[in-house]
């Protein structure tokens, strides 16, 4: 028994992707269980260098197969483009890909809706990718949603989405937005559909077989923990289940079957889009993590709010998805830095500073963390380069300590110290 869950513990572009890649030379198989289209992933393997959204990174290994599972809601348009590009790259993807057809199609009038909501909320928007994600997961909940297997079908297909564009032309035309014709879309679909007919067939017998087996399974999630629906700054937040439990109906592997969660966290913090971040820097500092990091959004390009390493975040992630280890990413990205912070809990205003009992994130929503102020501890930064050592006892020392300081105050060891974006730029501590 050996399934592996890679969870976000931050907002997401925590290097997902990296760990999952390099773990994927040992996985038969690497799964999707939630999300879309509105969060990307890079991969630089010997391959080339791969920037995805929706395909499980698992395809460089030619034993693994790469599911989909109906947790994820798919824009064939960006699928489609994916998997015809990583086979131009030399890689033979025939049947390794596994696309189950309970998954959810993204239709172009949800980018539509989302950019109307948007709009709408002026000031207090959220800062979505209007990419479609939230319409699309209303509508599955709503039982409006259409599916691969209603695609299967075009009388099945046509009917379902006469009926929705009868409901969106309207709001289409209250807000002085063009409609959507019914046969271009209509043939748009079925032709991207017959396109990814051959990868289309439903998982869930492959992933029993390969429980049974004991071979191993890696479960790529999508966005980070404080991207989820119910747990992260709502509503400044994704539509789908982020945490490691989602796997169990993004996927259907049973929770008693994860045997090991590795929480991957950046050596700072970023977010993209609108809503709390207690660490958030505006200073000399945040622009050299910008700069250093280069972050910007694989999807968007926008660039990310940057700011100091938040334990408490991460900690809370921890014991949300039960990690049994952490992956660090981006330490290199502090080389040059000659001090640093580490954020250890909230105050409130009007909160005593000699009041020794910190506030945590749990005990408030977004706009409870929006006021609060963190506390920090600080470091000594190493101002040496890093990127090019491969043993943690090679680290400078206060690198070291640094690393140490994240495992005292969330609780959980780390097991990986990445040092640059290729897959062999990582230290496995211990």
């Amino acid at each position: 028994m050996s399934v592996t869950a890679v969870v976000g513990s931050q907002w997401g572009d925590e290097a997902k992707g990296k760990i999952v890649d390099l773990l994927s030379k040992d996985a038969r198989i690497v799964a999707r269980y939630n999300g879309g289209d509105n969060a990307g992933h890079t991969v630089v393997n010997e391959y080339g260098t791969f920037k995805l959204r929706l395909t499980p990174n698992g395809f460089s290994n030619p034993r693994t197969a790469c599911v989909i599972g109906p947790g994820v809601v798919l824009n064939l348009s960006t699928l489609g483009q994916e998997l015809a590009y990583i086979q131009e790259q030399g890689i033979d993807l025939t049947g390794r890909v596994w696309i189950s057809p309970r998954c959810h199609v993204v239709m172009p009038y949800h980018p539509m809706l989302e950019a109307i909501y948007e709009n709408a909320k002026g000031a207090s928007r959220t800062g979505t990718t209007r990419r479609g994600m939230g319409p699309v997961y209303a509508d599955k909940v709503s039982y409006n949603g259409i599916r691969l297997y209603d695609l299967e079908d075009p009388d099945v297909f046509a009917e379902k989405l006469r009926i929705q564009l009868a409901v969106k032309n309207r709001i289409f035309a209250a807000f002085e937005v063009d409609p959507l014709d019914f046969d271009h879309v209509f043939q748009e679909k079925l032709d991207q559909y017959r396109a990814m007919r051959p990868f289309v067939r439903e998982p869930f017998g492959l992933l029993q077989q390969t429980l049974q087996s004991g071979e191993m399974i890696v479960l790529e999630g999508a966005q980070g923990t404080f991207l989820d629906t119910d747990w992260g700054t709502y509503p400044f937040s994704t539509a789908s289940t982020t945490i490691a439990g989602g796997s169990a109906a993004g996927l259907g592997i049973a929770p008693r079957w994860i045997s090991r969660v590795i929480g991957v966290a950046k050596a700072y913090t970023t977010r993209v889009g609108a809503g709390p971040m207690p660490t958030e820097l505006h200073d000399e500092a945040g622009q050299t993590l910008r700069e250093q990091g280069e972050e910007f959004g694989t999807v968007t390009g926008r660039a990310r709010r940057c700011g100091w390493f938040d334990a408490a975040l991460v900690g809370f992630s921890a014991q949300l998805s039960g990690f049994s280890e952490i992956a660090l990413s981006k330490l290199d990205v502090l080389d040059s830095l000659s001090k640093l912070k580490i954020c250890t809990g909230y105050r409130q205003p009007e909160q005593n500073n000699d009041d020794a009992s910190l506030l945590a994130y749990w005990q408030g929503d977004a706009r409870w963390l929006e006021t609060c102020q963190p506390v920090y501890i600080e470091m000594d930064g190493w101002m040496q380069p890093t990127t090019s050592l491969r043993k943690f006892s090679d680290l400078p020392a206060n690198a070291q300590a640094y690393v140490r300081k994240i495992e005292e105050l969330v609780g959980v060891p780390v097991s990986m110290v990445s040092v640059g974006p290729a897959r062999d730029e990582i230290i496995f501590k211990d």
